[in-house]
């Protein structure tokens, strides 16, 4: 996971943190955890009564929280919630493009007007949150954080829509990296790249297949991201794979692409249970039972060994220097054994 070492960014107990699609999921975990570790939180989302039970509830436990009623598609409304953070905090430290929805179906299934407001929220969402975002830092500084998916790495079956808007977004953050380096601003530019995660975005995505849609295992528990995004907060990172399985599931994708064109029937299972009901409450254009961290259905394991060894990177150096050791040790030893103890290993091997 590389840094970008030129680069300094404030500890989290410093920052203004302003968080899209902080409701639910991802973003209501990341929001609650930043505001516990001492930062200020601007949350913005489409849910008016949900975001004011949320800042109420954070205030309530010490913690510094407003909000901004937003649709993350409407680049009016996303430089609106900044004003309003910047009017409230005097600033923002690190913006977090989470806001997602999703859609269940075949790709020649998925009515136009849904895939193009996906691409809305998704991929627009993150254009208009980023160089909002970038317009704020150019001279202050800060972290750009956006949650896109391995599916920005992989394709998938089912979920193509939500793949090519992830796709989309990986293209444009690399893209707009590129330039924010050329220009030498003081802004880190973070793409993150979660597993399956245990949120309600399957339960509130648009679903045109037969039964309840799953979130593709092995899933984690949205703790796990949100203990990344606080990390890229605060210290510069480059793209974040959240999960080993993930990781896995990628580099099968990157070493055998064609094996993965024929393992769609294999992959449909993982998304969809077709011995319950078909899930009916949609949040593409409108906000659904928001308010949840995880999902009622699924739960995802609270730790990933390699993404905590991806943010320590030092741990993973002494753990490669410590079994080299070992190796060495062994190996000397092999060297400046007596010859005539060599001698009688070889005869007792024979």
């Amino acid at each position: 996971m590389p840094r970008t070492h030129h680069l300094k960014l404030k500890p989290l107990d410093q920052q203004v943190l302003l968080i899209t699609g902080a409701t639910s999921g991802i973003g209501l975990a990341t929001a609650r955890e930043a505001a516990r570790r001492g930062a200020a939180v601007m949350l913005v989302a489409r849910d008016e009564d949900t975001l004011r039970r949320t800042a109420e509830t954070i205030r309530e436990t010490g913690g510094q929280a407003d909000f901004a009623v937003a649709d993350v598609g409407d680049l009016d409304d996303v430089r609106r919630a900044a004003a309003r953070a910047i009017e409230r905090f005097g600033r923002i430290d690190s913006w977090v493009n989470n806001a997602g929805v999703a859609i269940y179906a075949k790709l020649a299934d998925t009515p136009i007007a849904e895939h193009e407001q996906l691409f809305r929220t998704n991929y627009f969402g993150a254009v208009h949150g980023a160089l909002t975002a970038l317009e704020h830092m150019r001279e202050t500084g800060g972290a750009i954080i956006t949650v896109a998916s391995i599916a920005s790495d992989i394709p998938s079956p089912i979920m193509g829509a939500y793949a090519a808007s992830k796709h989309a977004i990986k293209g444009f953050i690399h893209s707009l990296r590129i330039e924010v380096t050329a220009d030498k601003l003081p802004v880190a530019i973070t793409l993150l790249k979660p597993s399956g995660i245990d949120t309600p975005i399957a339960e509130h995505a648009a679903n045109h297949v037969d039964g309840e849609a799953l979130i593709p295992v092995p899933v984690y528990d949205p703790s796990v991201v949100a203990a990344a995004i606080l990390d890229a907060a605060e210290r510069p990172r480059r793209d974040v794979t959240v999960g080993g399985g993930g990781k896995l599931q990628t580099l099968l994708g990157e070493h055998f692409p064609q094996a993965l064109d024929h393992l769609g029937r294999w992959f449909e299972p993982m998304l969809v249970d077709k011995d319950k009901a078909r899930t009916g409450s949609s949040n593409l254009d409108r906000p659904v039972g928001n308010g949840k961290v995880r999902s009622s259905e699924q739960s995802g394991r609270t730790f990933s060994l390699f993404t905590t060894a991806a943010r320590h990177p030092a741990s993973m150096v002494i753990g490669i220097a410590a079994a080299s050791s070992i190796l060495l040790t062994g190996a000397l030893r092999r060297r400046r054994q007596d010859p005539s103890d060599r001698r009688r290993e070889a005869r007792s091997r024979r």
